[in-house]
């Protein structure tokens, strides 16, 4: 009989996510993830905590075999392009605040004022740049949502490396007067701009074309590395099947996920709830429709139109369901916990008016 040769089981599986919210964040915190790989003696670390030695730059390149990330298209769609092994096992879509602001009093309302105007777009000394791809993406979209492009506008070069904070170039770049518009994201934008009294010109979130909120986290890949994938597939199917779980907890859990976001993205309460609507605690579970995929399509081309992709990534070709079909299996064999109780309904958020500052949350477009 021939001899049959195994792969050998990893001893540590790690993975990695960005500070906002995703699945593998509350697996994390809820210590499931290391739970289901307990019995195989396998340790389930991040990369976030892992030692001060460990290379941190896989976050970006993937270049980790044993790894999971979730987290930004640009570096997901980078790696690829540079030849990295990888799959995409599954896209989440959530809505996670963007938008256009100008100083303190501007007058500038509405993505057809941005025309002409001196838009910020930072530069950082970095392999890849994924905070220029993002200002000059989210200016792209809101441009194009009045029929305008980049060409409609001057597209201002601000120097990053040294600032303190995710926006503080573009932001100090405002308050300069060297710079009449920037782009922010997220929950730490929430509050620098708060800081700075900084205004709303414009609320990516809620214009009505989902293609003009494509960016780095609109839709958000789930990556694995085909050696993991070709050795072990059971043990990333198992992998899915715990981010399905808390996805599937998350959903009827909106406090606990609000205080998971704020040890996530190291921000505070206010942050937090300016960042993300009511009702994203129920939209973290990962799939692969044919609407995120062509979303994803579009970004692709877009970041090669760009400069940041150094070759074409087929974002059909590097999906692959499978694993996430099997995730799904698993996940709907497994025991059911109690229905959690549902919440008090939420009430919407406020409008922002013309001159308030950048606090309230409006209610966002439908997801795709």
């Amino acid at each position: 009989m021939p001899s049959m040769t195994y792969a050998r089981v990893p001893d540590t599986l790690w993975f990695t996510r960005c500070p906002v919210p995703t699945a593998t964040g509350v697996a994390a915190d809820r210590g499931w993830l290391a739970e289901e790989f307990a019995l195989d003696g396998i340790a389930v670390r991040s990369l976030q905590d892992a030692d001060p030695g460990a290379d941190r730059a896989t976050h970006f390149t993937h270049a980790l075999p044993g790894l999971f990330r979730e987290g930004g298209n640009v570096p997901a769609l980078w790696a690829r392009s540079r030849g990295e092994r990888t799959r995409l096992v599954g896209l989440t879509w959530i809505e996670e605040r963007q938008a256009v602001l100008v100083a303190p009093g501007s007058p500038v309302r509405g993505a057809a004022a941005l025309r002409g105007l001196r838009l910020a777009v930072p530069r950082h000394s970095v392999p890849i740049d994924f905070w220029r791809a993002m200002a000059l993406r989210g200016f792209e979209g809101a441009l194009a949502s009045a029929g305008y492009g980049l060409g409609d506008a001057v597209l201002v070069d601000v120097p990053a490396d040294g600032h303190q904070g995710q926006w503080a170039a573009g932001l100090d770049a405002l308050r300069r007067g060297e710079v009449d518009a920037v782009y922010v994201k997220g929950a730490l934008a929430v509050e620098a701009a708060r800081r700075a009294g900084a205004e709303v010109a414009v609320e990516l979130d809620v214009l009505p074309d989902p293609a003009h909120r494509v960016n780095n986290g609109t839709p958000r890949p789930l990556t694995v590395h085909q050696d993991l994938l070709d050795a072990h597939p059971e043990l990333v199917a198992r992998f899915l099947s715990v981010l399905l779980r808390a996805a599937d907890w998350a959903a009827g859990e909106p406090a606990e996920v609000a205080r998971i976001l704020g040890v996530e993205t190291g921000a505070g309460a206010e942050g937090v709830a300016g960042a993300y609507r009511p009702g994203t605690h129920r939209t973290l579970h990962p799939d692969l429709s044919g609407t995120r995929l062509d979303l994803l399509a579009r970004q692709e081309e877009a970041l090669r139109a760009h400069g940041f992709l150094p070759e074409a990534v087929d974002v059909r070709a590097w999906a692959d369901p499978e694993p996430l079909r099997r995730a799904r299996l698993i996940a709907a064999a497994a025991p059911t916990a109690p229905a959690p109780t549902a919440p008090a309904p939420t009430a919407p958020a406020p409008e922002p008016s013309a001159q308030e500052p950048f606090v309230p949350r409006p209610s966002a477009q439908p997801v795709p």
